[in-house]
C-alpha cells in the first residue's frame, strides 16, 4: 500500500461518492483537504482515505462503496441530523455493540426510514453517541418490527468515542 496526496479531482470524486452514498453534504466533512489516499501497489486502485486523525474510510474495490471507520462514522454523525443514516439502539446494549457485537432487531429503537438492506450505517445510542459502524442486514421496517435476528452486522465497535457519563 502506498500513501499519496490526492489531486483535487480525486478528492472531489470521493466526496461525490460519499454524498451519493450517505447524503448530500457529508462528503466535504468526511474527506478533508489534508487527506491522504491509500493506493494498492498491485492494482493502482484507491483502497482508503486517512488524515491526521487516522484511517477515515476504506474503499471496497468491487464497487467503490465507502466503508467508514469509527472516525468516519463520527463525522457522518456530526454532519447529519437524527435519525439520518442512523440505527438507534437502547442504552443497555450500547457497551456490547461498542465492543464489536452485532445489533439485534429487538434492540433497535429508531432507524432512518430511507435506508436499504446492505447499506453502511452508523449505530448510536439513545443519546446520539456513536457506538459502532456496520452494515444493515434488514430493511428499516423489519429492523423495527422483528424481535429476532441480527439487524446490523458491526464492522467496528466505537466504544472509545463514548465517555462513561454519556452512556
Amino acid at each position: 500500500m502506498i500513501k499519496i496526496r490526492p489531486s483535487r479531482e480525486t478528492i472531489e470524486r470521493l466526496r461525490e461518492i460519499a454524498d451519493y452514498q450517505f447524503r448530500p453534504g457529508v462528503g466535504e466533512r468526511l474527506i478533508r483537504e489534508d487527506s491522504l489516499i491509500i493506493i494498492s501497489k498491485n492494482t493502482g486502485r484507491i483502497r482508503g482515505v486517512e488524515d491526521s486523525e487516522g484511517l477515515v474510510l476504506t474503499v471496497r474495490a468491487s464497487d467503490m462503496r465507502l466503508i467508514p471507520t469509527c472516525i468516519g462514522g463520527e463525522r457522518i454523525r456530526a454532519s447529519l441530523d437524527p435519525p439520518l443514516q442512523r440505527v438507534v439502539v437502547i442504552n443497555e446494549v450500547a457497551e456490547d455493540i461498542g465492543s464489536g457485537r452485532n445489533v439485534f432487531a429487538r434492540h433497535v429503537l429508531d432507524i432512518d426510514p430511507e435506508l436499504r438492506s446492505w447499506d453502511e450505517v452508523i449505530v448510536v445510542n439513545e443519546n446520539d453517541r456513536l457506538v459502532g459502524v456496520g452494515r444493515l442486514v434488514l430493511s428499516p421496517a423489519e429492523a423495527l418490527h422483528y424481535i429476532r435476528g441480527v439487524a446490523v452486522i458491526i464492522r467496528e465497535g466505537c466504544w472509545r468515542f463514548l465517555k462513561k457519563e454519556e452512556m
